[in-house]
């Protein structure tokens, strides 16, 4: 890709476990990456720095996914650079609990970021991204939303939800070179894996043995960003070692 054409791709949730790893791999295909976190900026900033350091193109920005306007000032500034052709829908919370006990608050802040977060993000960003004829939206779901899980009914609801929008978003945005599809992780090695899953469960729980790595996952969402994929469109692709 000669620089003229240089691809901007937007990873929210880019400072995690997971969206790091995306970072890195887009930046390594030679995409300009908007590294996005929400309360996190230095470590979304120690993410640029490595990119940098690679010889890669990177920039941090951060701003709250739930908050419609702040979304939307924060879509605006980054398009007044031009279009961004590749949206990787990262940013995700768990608050765990079984509904009996839920309380509203929990169950809405977990569907405001996974889902209102996809909609503020996303929605801006595709006349732009149409113009150029050619983008990709990838959103990072789980096996939760897929298999179910005890204790993630918000979770599994907001993550579900998106494989419906993913589909429907696919159909509009095909004839414009714009694939949209999901990634469904399973256990991956990180933050939230450790505090969740001993090494004897996740021996139980995945026919594989092990946990995944983020860098799997990132190699799965690099390739459904790449010219290679571009047939391959509203697709929810499982990546959990066999649980699914």
């Amino acid at each position: 890709m000669s620089s003229s054409q240089t691809r901007r791709a937007l990873v929210t949730g880019g400072s995690g476990d997971i969206g790091s790893a995306v970072c890195r791999r887009l930046a390594a295909d030679g995409c300009e990456i908007i590294v996005h976190a929400n309360r996190n900026l230095d470590r979304a900033q120690d993410v640029v720095a490595q990119i940098r350091e690679s010889g890669g193109r990177a920039t941090a920005v951060a701003f709250d996914v739930a908050d419609a306007e702040a979304t939307q000032a924060a879509m605006a500034e980054l398009l007044l650079a031009g279009p961004v052709q590749i949206v990787v829908n990262n940013a995700g919370v768990h608050d765990d609990g079984p509904m009996a006990g839920m309380s509203e608050a929990k169950w809405k802040r977990v569907i405001d970021v996974s889902l209102h977060g996809f909609f503020h993000v996303t929605q801006p960003l595709l006349l732009p991204m149409a113009r150029t004829r050619w983008g990709r939206v990838v959103s990072v779901s789980s096996v939760s939303a897929v298999l179910g899980n005890r204790g993630q009914a918000n979770y599994a609801a907001a993550k579900a939800a998106l494989h419906g929008a993913t589909k429907s978003l696919a159909r509009e945005m095909g004839s414009r070179g714009i694939t949209c599809n999901v990634v469904a992780p399973g256990v991956v090695e990180g933050r939230m894996a450790e505090s969740a899953f001993s090494s004897e469960a996740i021996k139980q729980l995945v026919p594989a043995g092990r946990a995944g790595r983020p860098e799997e996952v990132a190699a799965l969402i690099g390739f459904l960003c790449s010219d290679a994929a571009g047939y391959i469109n509203g697709q929810v692709i499982g990546i959990d070692g066999g649980m699914s």
